[in-house]
């Protein structure tokens, strides 16, 4: 909620309670992701940036793939043009979230170096920096799973220190992933974003 919006719901609690019935009362035979697209993109019709950051983190949260965002963003071109799509995309691909990273989308991607498969034991994990990216790092024998250390809930950076035994905790709401899987297995409903790997001259590679 914007500051305005605040300020007027503290000083006319009773006029912004009927604005945000009719709201409601709108949009009550949608479903949340079609409510959520179309808060998306009238934030974009209006050019309001954290409207659009907030609204595009609730799609997402609500089930929304990054498919689905550009796809309604790109068919609401007749209404909103180029210029303010080429806006919200700007502010999309700033905020940097795994989503509507290439290899997310489906796009080939680029290998990026992680580890030395002789740099961490098997059943072990490491948090990771690379390419600015945090990573956090697990070993299953040969096996390598590699994920983004960003929380799926509101992209929360999750820090080495969250790790506790099999189990990685964001520290901003709670959510608890099992690092062998990426599942989220306590207060919330999505998984970690795992990166397609490969070894190659025994070094771990990820794509993104």
């Amino acid at each position: 909620m914007s500051d305005a919006l605040s300020y007027l719901v503290k000083a006319r609690p009773e006029a912004m309670s009927h604005y945000f019935a009719f709201l409601k009362d709108c949009g009550k035979h949608l479903d949340p992701k079609t409510r959520d697209l179309i808060s998306v993109i009238t934030k974009v019709h209006a050019q309001t940036e954290r409207g659009f950051r907030q609204y595009l983190r609730r799609a997402l949260r609500d089930g929304c793939s990054a498919a689905e965002v550009l796809d309604a963003l790109l068919m609401a071109f007749p209404a909103l043009g180029l210029a303010k799509i080429v806006w919200a995309v700007d502010i999309l691909l700033a905020m940097d979230l795994p989503e509507f990273q290439s290899a997310a989308l489906g796009a080939e991607g680029q290998w990026h170096d992680v580890i030395g498969v002789d740099e961490l034991a098997p059943g072990g994990t490491v948090r990771v920096e690379r390419d600015g990216r945090g990573l956090f790092v697990h070993r299953i024998g040969d096996d390598w799973r590699v994920y983004d250390s960003r929380c799926p809930h509101q992209s929360t950076e999750i820090p080495e220190l969250a790790l506790h035994g099999s189990t990685l905790t964001c520290p901003k709401h709670g959510w608890v992933f099992d690092i062998a899987s990426g599942r989220c297995v306590a207060n919330g409903d999505a998984p970690l974003r795992r990166w397609h790997t490969r070894v190659a001259d025994s070094r771990v590679q990820a794509r993104w």
